[in-house]
């Protein structure tokens, strides 16, 4: 049986992964920096954006963002880098020579990939979402074009039994061509509500129909028709839902994106995939800070000939790999081929099962 209280070994491994990990975190995310800066500079300098609002509104919130999506490739890195000097020095031999086991010496190992996890996880459903709303509304203020909505024949359910279709719709105008509303009891229809044009007022947050044609059915099938030349109607559609960019789901907070989530499913929103890929990454990626500490301390803790570059390599190659496999996994979901909670979680499955292969033929 393990013994689980902290000894002066595990305070010194602990101490060199929280160390290294920070270090990690602090050279990438300077050297990322230095590039987006590069990169971006034109737009900040064409767009005027002020200096402050580049520091406080952009780069503040961006360097929580960065550090977590490559938080799992800085885990196994750091893993890989101190575990290998400490095999290369025979730090590990003398500990296995001691009397401690492989499953003793991984303990301190995975007490701080827990603490990562953790933190990653908070980090993702409390501090990210406000952060990204920061970062997204500077980047679509001085660096990307404005949103243009290009979809043609939009159908959404937005109550039940109640349907709304738009031949196509302006958010430069706010205004949508060919509105219909129509209201069903099942199979059977209540109403049908149309017009030319239907333009999004923003003071009254209604919406003018210009030009409206509205027949109502009652029981026994006979129709009453009115029209004219305006009518406000307020319906379970705005404006924003119509001129919003897909990545407006990582400004939501976890309760938002759940409800969001509903109101897709409800209208038939095929935008839905994104906020559930964005759920699912939520809960599914800062696993992976466990999994790759298990592989790394497998792969690193032998001592190797030619010293610790080639677990370095490994380590990367995997984390990588890792993180574009977490990515790669998003077409399963567009393609329809794997559910959102099954497709994000592929990898952690995957990696999962090579961590405990690597586990039971690691050095004991």
């Amino acid at each position: 049986m393990l013994k689980l209280r902290p000894t002066i070994l595990d305070k010194y491994i602990i101490r060199k992964f929280i160390g290294t990990y920070l270090s990690a975190l602090l050279i990438i995310i300077g050297i990322v920096i230095i590039f987006d800066i590069s990169e971006k500079i034109d737009n900040f300098v064409q767009n005027q954006a002020p200096l402050n609002e580049i520091i406080f509104n952009y780069y503040a919130n961006f360097i929580p963002y960065f550090m977590n999506m490559f938080s799992p490739m800085f885990v196994f890195v750091t893993v890989i880098f101190f575990t290998s000097k400490l095999a290369a020095n025979s730090e590990i031999i003398a500990i296995l020579s001691g009397g401690i086991s492989f499953n003793r010496m991984l303990y301190p190992y995975i007490l701080s990939s827990v603490f990562i996890t953790i933190f990653s996880l908070l980090l993702n459903l409390y501090i990210i979402p406000p952060a990204n709303s920061g970062r997204l509304a500077f980047e679509n203020k001085y660096v990307k074009k404005q949103f243009i909505n290009t979809e043609r024949h939009i159908h959404y359910q937005i109550n039940p039994g109640e349907f709304v279709y738009l031949e196509s719709f302006s958010n430069f105008s706010k205004s949508g061509m060919k509105f219909t509303l129509e209201k069903m009891d099942g199979h059977k229809m209540l109403s049908k509500l149309s017009a030319e044009n239907a333009v999004w007022d923003s003071l009254s947050r209604s919406w003018k129909l210009y030009n409206y044609y509205h027949r109502v059915f009652d029981e026994r099938g006979v129709q009453t028709i009115t029209k004219g030349a305006e009518l406000d109607t307020t319906i379970n559609l705005t404006y924003e839902d119509l001129s919003t960019r897909t990545n407006m789901v990582q400004t939501l907070s976890f309760n938002q994106l759940n409800k969001l989530i509903d109101i897709q499913k409800m209208r038939g929103d095929k935008l839905v995939k994104f906020a559930l890929i964005e759920k699912h990454t939520r809960l599914a990626l800062p696993f992976a800070a466990i999994i790759l500490t298990i592989i790394g301390v497998s792969l690193s803790s032998r001592k190797k000939r030619g010293g610790i570059g080639m677990n370095i390599g490994i380590g990367i190659a995997l984390s990588f790999s890792y993180i574009l496999f977490l990515r790669f996994s998003q077409m399963f979901v567009h393609s329809g081929v794997l559910p959102p909670w099954l497709a994000l979680w592929v990898p952690n499955i995957l990696y999962g099962a090579i961590a405990l292969l690597l586990y039971r033929l690691a050095p004991k």
